[in-house]
């Protein structure tokens, strides 16, 4: 038995920092599907490769060959890996046209991974707010941890702390969700405490920085103080 696992990659560097997030996820994947016994194909598509085509299927409505194997490959995929830096406080404009060429039935029910990177902590909820609202309209079935990466979380030797403990989560999500929706392997239901490995930044948040973020519980209080 084997699954396909396809990484597409909205970077437009080379290097890309999307594109090694990107990659050490899908590595987390098959090494996860490869303990429950299930073999993993990855595929990393780097969609700057292919951004002229792109930008053609989009004036014209056609697919050239090459652009039409990606988008084949991802639409057959048993498992999606998206991974985009964060421009303007959303996903690349590239990474966004790709999206928009997809028939919108073509990932309905996909087990899908969001990721993204950016320069700064301050930018990790654009995968909330701007990733996530574009594949519930694709019916994409998301998982619950996303995953983004800063510069200063790569390491000399790629993920590191809290990063790869997160991305190793969401791997295990996906083997979960595979195995729910097929019944063709068994997989750990024991996710862990989320708890334990969400994002650090607001356990020393300062309530009188504006720009600070400040856990629920913080700002809830601040509410009732003030009421």
């Amino acid at each position: 038995m084997s699954k396909s696992v396809v990484v597409i990659s909205g970077g437009l560097g080379t290097p890309s920092s999307s594109s090694l997030l990107g990659q050490q996820i899908g590595e987390n994947i098959a090494a996860q599907l490869a303990a429950a016994g299930v073999q993993a194909d990855v595929s990393n598509i780097e969609l700057r490769e292919h951004a002229g085509e792109i930008t053609n299927n989009m004036l014209t409505g056609f697919a050239a060959p090459g652009l039409q194997k990606v988008i084949d490959a991802v639409v057959n995929a048993d498992v999606l890996v998206a991974v985009t830096p964060v421009f303007t406080a959303s996903v690349s404009g590239l990474f966004k046209s790709f999206l928009d060429i997809l028939d919108p039935k073509s990932l309905n029910g996909k087990p899908v991974v969001l990721a993204a990177t950016a320069g700064t902590q301050r930018h990790q909820l654009a995968v909330d707010y701007a990733m996530r609202p574009i594949f519930s309209y694709l019916r994409a079935q998301i998982m619950p941890t996303t995953v983004f990466a800063s510069s200063e979380d790569f390491g000399g030797q790629g993920l590191t702390g809290t990063l790869a403990d997160r991305a190793r989560r969401v791997a295990r999500e996906v083997v979960l969700a595979l195995s729910l929706n097929e019944g063709e392997f068994s997989a750990d239901a024991d996710l862990g405490d989320t708890r334990s490995i969400a994002p650090s930044v607001s356990e020393f948040a300062d309530p009188d920085d504006e720009l600070s973020s400040l856990p629920f519980e913080a700002l809830l209080a601040n509410l009732k103080s003030g009421s």
